[in-house]
């Protein structure tokens, strides 16, 4: 790491003392690898006739890909079946980018340091296929114990739902959770959740 890595590593380091369990999303806060999704969705997109202005992806970022697929349908006034539009984007973003992603070197020290020391899970809004070739990708398979991603519970980011989902399959309070985050949607599920966060993009 650089010195401005380090620097925020250890921010991140004294700002997770009083916590028990770390939660942390993946796209555009583990990795490195928001251009490469809104592009995904750009090209999505373009197979429905829409030319899409990028900046949906990082307003709506942490939502799950099938309600970004409504979303988009919505404002462009498009009949987009969301599920069908989410598997197109997942599987353009796979054959394409993912192999490309790198860590946010920080973010992932600070997990790799913690792992033994405090529980540890991840909670995205993407589906389960993408997030584990991406976790393996940044060599973060297996530092975890708990994932929770797109489907696995009635509502993703902004609610509450998947953070306290995870804080449940860890056995640990929200109050003793601290989330890590790069959007606003993830930030607002935490707050509702009761839990603590840094937004890693802005230290």
């Amino acid at each position: 790491m650089n010195a401005e890595s380090q620097k925020k590593f250890e921010i991140l380091q004294e700002k997770s003392k009083p916590f028990k369990a770390l939660l942390y999303d993946v796209d555009g806060t583990l990795a490195d690898n928001m251009p490469a999704h809104k592009a995904a969705y750009v090209a999505a997109a373009s197979e429905y006739g829409i030319d899409l202005n990028d900046d949906i992806v990082e307003e709506l970022a942490g939502w799950p890909t099938i309600d970004v697929a409504s979303e988009i349908g919505k404002r462009y006034e498009t009949n987009i079946e969301p599920l069908a539009f989410a598997r197109l984007k997942s599987n353009i973003f796979i054959e394409q980018f993912v192999g490309q992603t790198k860590p946010i070197d920080y973010v992932l020290q600070h997990l790799l340091e913690n792992v033994g020391k405090k529980k540890i899970g991840i909670v995205s809004g993407g589906s389960r296929s993408t997030l584990n070739i991406t976790l393996d990708v940044i060599r973060v398979t297996g530092k975890f114990e708990t994932l929770v991603c797109a489907g696995d519970t009635p509502e993703g980011k902004p609610s509450p739902q998947p953070f306290l989902l995870a804080a449940e399959q860890l056995d640990v309070a929200p109050v003793d959770c601290l989330v890590f985050e790069d959007g606003d949607p993830g930030v607002q599920g935490a707050i509702a959740a009761g839990m603590s966060w840094v937004r890693i993009d802005k230290i």
